[in-house]
């Protein structure tokens, strides 16, 4: 169809195109989908502009976590590119102090030899904690890391404990916003994207119940429809 809008999509931290696989499938009647490597710059303004390449002057963008804070990269770079935009699971804020270090210390322990890409005592963080037995799902996220592996994983932390302050950004943003967030997300609770919503006049806040950091993974059905929702 050639009126599909291009969607760009970005990808989580450790994360590749299977984040977005049930969303690419399920809208593609919708949107022209396009995955960013987001595996190869140490900050957000640059994985910002090498996604902005190749891109028609207008464009839809989701991101989710580390890909929201470089959708917010792109709103602020080119704003008069984006006709709509969501914003999954992440935060305008900037690390804590606690969050880069412990980054750093993961940092540390990957210079070491010591990257093992998703290990079974990170996953409850990363998904619904009722969902890590279920190894479909698990085994998404642990192939994923192990694609990414260790170089793109040091890249990525630097570049997410030297992302900015977005936060003056979001009353500027005039366009159809989507934000989403599992009600159990425990690395960007839900008061992040309330406090998105909040601070974006024409936004929408969906929150998916029983569902953890990787909403597009564990309830694609519920990211499927919001972001359907949003595209038309």
């Amino acid at each position: 169809m050639a009126d599909r809008p291009t969607l760009l999509l970005l990808p989580g931290l450790l994360c590749d195109a299977a984040l977005w696989a049930p969303q690419i499938e399920a809208l593609a009647d919708v949107a022209d989908c396009r995955v960013a490597d987001l595996t190869r710059d140490d900050s957000v303004d640059a994985m910002a502009e090498r996604a902005l390449a190749g891109l028609p002057e207008r464009f839809v963008v989701a991101g989710l976590s580390m890909g929201g804070y470089v959708a917010l990269a792109i709103a602020a770079a080119a704003p008069g590119r984006i006709e709509r935009l969501a914003l999954l699971d992440t935060s305008a804020r900037p690390d804590t102090p606690e969050q880069t270090r412990r980054r750093r210390g993961l940092i540390q322990l990957a210079g070491r030899g010591e990257f093992k890409g998703v290990t079974t005592r990170l996953l409850p963080m990363l998904i619904h904690p009722a969902r890590v037995g279920d190894t479909a799902l698990t085994s998404v996220v642990t192939g994923m890391a192990e694609r990414v592996g260790k170089d793109a994983f040091l890249r990525q932390q630097r570049a997410i404990m030297g992302r900015p302050d977005r936060r003056p950004l979001l009353p500027r943003l005039r366009i159809p916003t989507l934000v989403l967030c599992g009600n159990e997300d425990a690395l960007t609770p839900v008061d992040l994207s309330r406090e998105l919503a909040s601070s974006v006049a024409t936004s929408r806040l969906v929150v998916v119940p029983d569902c953890g950091h990787l909403s597009t993974l564990e309830r694609p059905e519920q990211a499927i429809a919001a972001m359907r929702r949003w595209l038309q």
